[in-house]
């Protein structure tokens, strides 16, 4: 197997992050693509003008020897220090120049063939033209550093701008996805007609026009429930009211039992369109899990085991816990297989049994309401009641699986400090 590569740190994968490093990339590229151009343009320049007068020097020089005249300063037949390669190509009767650097001051030198075989040759001082080089080079590298750092000032300042945008978008998002609908972004781009509108003002504005159609929806899906089951409770009444009369038998036990059913039904779908509208407000009392859960397996009717490992007093709502306890056993009897036990530990409360388990889908993303699996029979409201109270209390209720099989449901309600069993 081989070894896997180590991973950069989370901060590395952030556009700001990304955006520098690619202003820094293309400024080096480009200092260093500009820098080189004008060192060899500048460099070819000095040397040529240096080159010129050289063979000048030369020439005149030459002109000088053979007249049999005196040489001027700095030419001679091959004097000390003239480069090797340039004394072997005035031995094959060539001119050339060469700049040496081994002596204290660079030196230019010209060298031709003399009429005894020897080289002849002068010099020139190079001092000045190395001068005039190596200071264009710095100040290539001083402006090439303060172009960078310049741009990469701006081009954060610009970024960072648009980043900021975009993490305000984002958590606008993360908000609505959490349920709150009034969340919008209301970027100023999007309210000022005078501004131009970019990439992340369409996102911005595309956003806040999805949360108000979203809620727009599922306020009407409220009012919708609501109201059915609103209109529905007088007839439900009235039809209860009927069933008691009929007289006893087998039929009228069906009636009764289809009638109790939908009066269930209706209530479930108020108390859903409630939760959804986020109007419920909490009676909070101090209240001991241990006896709480026996009194909901009480009222559950159902042989589901009490096993109190640590005892704790929570602050909350009784009768919302009650609710959320009471489904979460209903649910484990209708669709599990016994024994189902509810288990008190702290503040945490399962509720397993030992069934087939929760569906897939209910796993990941949790219940929802009616929902099948594969034509299997759904699991109607009650969890979706269970996991809405327990919202409103405060806690978290996750489902899983056992490993040895059965479905687990855990309670974890909001509880500050410890205290001794029993106490």
């Amino acid at each position: 197997m081989r070894p896997r590569a180590p991973r950069l740190p989370a901060w590395t994968a952030s556009l700001t992050w990304k955006a520098t490093v690619f202003i820094t990339v293309m400024c080096c590229a480009l200092a260093a693509l500009l820098g080189v151009l004008v060192h060899v343009s500048v460099t070819d320049q000095t040397t040529g003008q240096a080159r010129e007068r050289a063979l000048t020097l030369l020439t005149s020089t030459t002109k000088r020897y053979e007249a049999g005249g005196r040489l001027a300063p700095g030419a001679g037949l091959d004097p000390p220090g003239l480069p090797d390669g340039l004394r072997a190509l005035a031995a094959r009767g060539e001119r050339g120049t060469m700049i040496s650097t081994s002596g204290a001051r660079p030196t230019m030198w010209a060298a031709g063939p003399a009429a005894t075989g020897r080289a002849l040759a002068v010099r020139v001082d190079f001092a000045q033209g190395r001068r005039t080089i190596d200071g264009l080079d710095g100040a290539i590298l001083t402006s090439s550093a303060l172009a960078i750092g310049a741009t990469l000032l701006v081009g954060a300042f610009a970024v960072t701008r648009v980043t900021r945008r975009l993490h305000a978008t984002a958590r606008v998002a993360r908000r609505i996805s959490a349920g709150d609908m009034d969340a919008r972004v209301e970027d100023r781009r999007t309210k000022d007609p005078g501004l131009r509108q970019d990439e992340v003002a369409d996102v911005a504005g595309a956003l806040d026009s999805m949360a108000g159609s979203l809620q727009a929806r599922i306020l009407t899906e409220q009012r919708f429930t609501a109201d059915v089951a609103h209109e529905l409770r007088t007839p439900l009444t009235g039809l209860h009211a009927a069933a008691e009369l009929l007289p006893p038998g087998r039929p009228t036990e069906l009636v009764r039992d289809r009638v109790a059913a939908l009066r269930t039904l209706t209530e479930d779908l108020l108390e859903i369109s409630r939760l959804d509208a986020r109007s419920e407000r909490l009676d909070l009392d101090e209240n001991r899990l241990g006896p709480v859960a026996e009194r909901v397996v009480r009222a559950s009717g159902t042989p589901t085991e009490v096993d109190v490992v640590r005892d704790v007093c929570v602050l909350t709502d009784r009768r919302r816990l009650e609710r959320v306890l009471g489904n979460l056993v209903a649910n484990a009897h209708r669709h599990g297989a016994a024994p189902v036990t509810l288990t008190v530990d702290g503040p945490v409360i399962t509720v397993r049994d030992h069934g087939a388990g929760y569906p897939g889908y209910l796993v990941e993303h949790g219940p929802q309401r009616f929902r099948t699996d594969g034509g299997a029979r759904g699991h109607g409201l009650g969890l979706t009641i269970a996991l809405g109270q327990a919202e409103v209390l405060g806690g978290r209720l996750e489902f899983g699986n056992a490993p040895d099989g059965g479905a687990v449901a855990t309670l974890t309600l909001p509880h500050e400090g410890t205290e001794p069993e029993g106490s």
